[in-house]
């Protein structure tokens, strides 16, 4: 009678061990949580990730920017091209729209309507490169721009030098509250190698044989030429002059924010840093007052031939 229970005994173990088992397979077949999808990190020239300290979450309300209306919202289906721009040390240190502190050498940008922070993927259609940043800030308020990287987002993307480029931008998702942790952003991948193309199928050789003639055509009567309209004069805005080119060119990344600026040469061997400012008089002012306030305070309005 004493093997009875402890057969019993080897019984019930074996049935807990079996519950045990049935247990754990259950657990590990629940399904898990969906993480939100992040591009892998890319080696980088020194950009860092945001801190994301002091900001707050917030969606905003309609405001008004030299007559033009934006209107804050969510819009996770966010996706537009258009032209890109950065800016740095002069906003350096200071508040964002958010109350974050501004870090030209982060990988930040600045939007006029999508929520802050938010993480947004921004594509330069002009050489293939990618790279996740931070929106929390609010601008650009210039012509068509629709997004103004920080220095360290426009050098990932290989337009710091130019200023300006045609670029996709894709809403991610919201970025993260607070310092520490995955801030979201990704720095800046190169595109990939176009995939080898097998090579052509070598077509058989036909047997040769008389072809017909071609047929004559005749060609249609010349259309008759449209005049051409003059162009339309424009104003121009003129930063200032200066004795060396590099100086030159520091004013051009300085202006980056009041359009596009281009250096001339003059006889006198100086180079002048000009903006277009369009056809409209007023427009032409408030560019030049845009670029006075940005420390070039002899700027001036060059008024059409």
């Amino acid at each position: 009678m004493q093997g009875e229970p402890r057969s019993r005994m080897t019984i019930v173990r074996t049935l807990v061990g079996v519950s045990l088992g049935a247990l754990v397979i259950t657990a590990c077949a629940a399904p898990k949580p969906k993480l939100a999808s992040r591009l892998p990190q890319a080696q980088s020239s020194g950009a860092k990730a945001p801190s994301g300290a002091g900001g707050t979450y917030k969606v905003g309300k309609p405001y008004q920017v030299a007559g033009v209306w934006y209107v804050p919202k969510e819009d996770p289906s966010y996706n537009r091209v258009g032209t890109a721009s950065w800016y740095g040390a002069q906003f350096h240190a200071k508040a964002t729209a958010n109350g974050e502190t501004f870090d030209m050498d982060a990988l930040t940008a600045a939007h006029t309507t999508l929520p802050l922070p938010s993480l947004v993927e921004v594509t330069n259609l002009e050489n293939g490169r990618k790279v996740i940043v931070r929106v929390n800030d609010r601008g650009p308020f210039v012509g068509d721009r629709i997004i103004d990287m920080s220095r360290a987002a426009a050098r990932e993307l290989g337009f710091e030098s130019k200023g300006l480029a045609k670029v996709r931008v894709r809403y991610v998702g919201r970025a993260p509250l607070g310092g520490g942790g995955d801030s979201g952003v990704r720095r800046a991948q190169a595109p990939a190698p176009p995939a080898s193309l097998p090579p052509a199928p070598i077509p058989y050789r036909q047997l040769a044989r008389t072809a017909p003639p071609p047929p004559v055509v005749t060609p249609p009567p010349p259309a008759a030429a449209t005049p051409v309209p003059a162009p339309e004069a424009t104003y121009r805005v003129q930063a200032g002059a200066f004795g060396d080119r590099i100086n030159a060119e520091r004013a051009v990344n300085q202006l980056a924010h009041a359009g596009q600026a281009v250096i001339e040469s003059t006889q006198g061997g100086l180079y002048r840093v000009v903006l277009e400012a369009g056809a409209d008089e007023g427009r032409a002012w408030a560019v030049r007052d845009q670029v006075a306030s940005a420390g070039f305070a002899d700027a001036r309005v060059i008024h059409p031939y």
